[in-house]
């Protein structure tokens, strides 16, 4: 008998393929669609509601001849997903909802509705792709990017468990974007020539402050400038003093002076650098600190300033997550791994050291916005090795 996957069905030309290609490959395919979301507060104008997507899973789905299932699972994303979201940015802090998703509803709450299906696997149409190896007796499963260089998307898998990556298929993992493209319109699948979604994972393009004020109030403070020439940017610290290194820099009221207002300071996140208002700039102002406690910002002025630069960053070690745990490190360990800090970065070259106080990330090069409550994820070549939660 066939072993069976259920696709997660989005209404995307992803999983449109991925659910043809399994078919083809001669598994016995199910398609799932969930709902997540149905609040629209803050969700931009002309952004496609989950009505939307729920037709073209629909479409796909009869033109593939495959059943569909639609499940919601709103109450498990608010609470799993949102609630954590305007948590973070009222400490200050910048979540990203996409990997939570992944971790806690495409490969969990999903799953688990997939497994009462009957399930064998679990396919989505993420470019990236999976590996096995024996260590022991024992299967490990290797989470390796995509290989489509422009479309990889593991950093949004870093989180995945060794239990959620046994259930895991890719099936466009190996294949370039506009080859799913020529596929999806040769099998005249009516997503073939849908854009892709964008913004959080289920709710979509969404205005953030106003989405923020569901349930974080707004509320009035100062904007102050920093000048490149701030004192502190000159200080030296040697390579093995990784605490300062790691250290946000940290202003106050009188290292700059006031240039505007904001609604917010929880609002706001580092590198950003729309929706300040301010104009009559020869370069753009971007934001270098958020200081929550006090409902402050701190600007300055091109995309070169220092205050945007760091050498290196910090993650609690109970924050630290090995996808692959044959390469777990030991406290007093030091290992080379390419790293990224946000999707699409390119890889930079780093030192991961492992010590009482913390992991922590020793770049070769300054990294720009380096934010907390964002995910830093290592790589060894095309393998994603681990990832961990930056606390500063």
């Amino acid at each position: 008998m066939a072993q069976r996957v259920v696709v997660g069905l989005s209404g995307g030309v992803d999983s449109s393929v991925a659910a043809y290609l399994l078919k083809q490959q001669g598994y016995d395919v199910i398609g799932l669609f969930m709902i997540n979301w149905h609040d629209t507060t803050g969700t931009l104008e002309g952004d496609c509601p989950w009505h939307d997507d729920r037709v073209f899973a629909e479409l796909v789905a009869k033109r593939l001849d495959i059943p569909l299932h639609v499940v919601d699972l709103s109450e498990a994303y608010r609470h799993r997903v949102v609630d954590y979201m305007f948590s973070e940015y009222e400490k200050g802090r910048t979540p990203n909802p996409d990997v939570l998703c992944n971790r806690e509803i495409k490969f969990d709450v999903f799953l688990k509705e997939a497994l009462k299906l009957g399930a064998d696997y679990v396919a989505t149409g993420h470019y990236c792709r999976k590996a096995e190896e024996v260590a022991d007796g024992k299967t490990v499963y290797r989470l390796l990017a995509g290989a489509d260089p422009n479309k990889d998307q593991s950093y949004f898998l870093c989180q995945l468990s060794q239990e959620q990556l046994r259930y895991a298929m890719f099936p466009v993992g190996d294949i370039v974007k506009p080859e799913v493209r020529r596929i999806a319109e040769e099998q005249h699948l009516a997503t073939a020539k849908r854009k892709d979604s964008q913004g959080i994972c289920f709710v979509g393009k969404v205005d953030l402050p106003v989405f923020l004020q569901q349930k974080l109030a707004a509320k009035k403070g100062n904007i102050h400038e920093i000048l490149p020439a701030w004192p502190k940017y000159d200080r030296h610290i040697d390579d093995d003093d990784l605490p300062s290194l790691a250290e946000p820099y940290r202003y106050t009221v009188r290292d700059g002076k006031k240039i505007g207002e904001h609604n917010g300071a929880h609002f706001y996140t580092i590198g950003q650098r729309k929706g300040l208002g301010i104009g009559g700039r020869k370069e753009s102002l971007f934001i270098l600190a958020t200081d929550v406690v006090n409902n402050v910002i701190y600007v300055g002025e091109g995309d070169g300033h220092r205050g945007l630069y760091r050498r290196a960053l910090r993650m609690r070690l109970e924050e630290v997550h090995w996808v692959n745990p044959l390469r777990e490190m030991k406290t007093g360990e030091t290992q080379r791994f390419a790293v990224r800090i946000r999707y699409r970065q390119p890889l930079q070259q780093a030192s991961l050291v492992m010590r009482d106080d913390g992991a922590y990330i020793l770049f070769d090069e300054p990294q720009r916005g380096i934010t907390a409550g964002q995910f830093a994820a290592w790589y060894d070549g095309d393998e994603l090795v681990g990832s961990g939660v930056i606390n500063e």
